[in-house]
């Protein structure tokens, strides 16, 4: 008798996820801290610096998205999941409007000026972050299948 489960979980889909999240991690750190990487950085954040670790952002949100979901595989998915689906998106929108709200005319600097991430910008970048991570959190199928043990 074999074991079959009755859940069947992608690998490629669990690998894009792996290689999109690593790749969208390594673009937010550039993004935020790119002296770690030895590149002389000026001594505001800027425009260019904020876009790629949005866009860096971005990529853990599509990639943790994806993997999270394949983990559900033919299951049908529970409501708390697509509430937390929701919140990543909800999170990234959060994340984007804040720290680009000077470009979007929201901030405190005027759009002729050089957009000037400050700490509000940063708090509210924050509070994307953690809405993204409670979304993640919801999205995680915990229920345990004991007719997929081997006996």
């Amino acid at each position: 008798m074999t074991f079959e489960p009755e859940l069947r979980i992608s690998n490629l889909r669990i690998r894009f996820c792996l290689i999109t999240v690593s790749l969208g991690f390594l673009i937010f750190a550039i993004g935020a801290k790119p002296n770690w990487f030895g590149w002389d950085r000026s001594p505001v954040v800027g425009f260019v610096q904020i876009s790629v670790f949005l866009f860096g952002l971005a990529l853990i949100c599509a990639g943790g998205y994806v993997g999270l979901s394949a983990l559900w595989g033919n299951e049908e998915r529970s409501i708390i999941a697509d509430i937390g689906s929701r919140l990543v998106g909800t999170g990234y929108v959060i994340a984007v409007f804040t720290g680009m709200a000077d470009v979007f005319g929201l901030g405190t600097q005027p759009l002729p000026n050089v957009p000037y991430f400050g700490p509000w910008q940063a708090a509210g970048v924050l509070i994307g972050q953690l809405t993204i991570a409670v979304g993640f959190l919801m999205i995680i199928p915990y229920r345990f299948h004991w007719k997929n043990i081997r006996k």
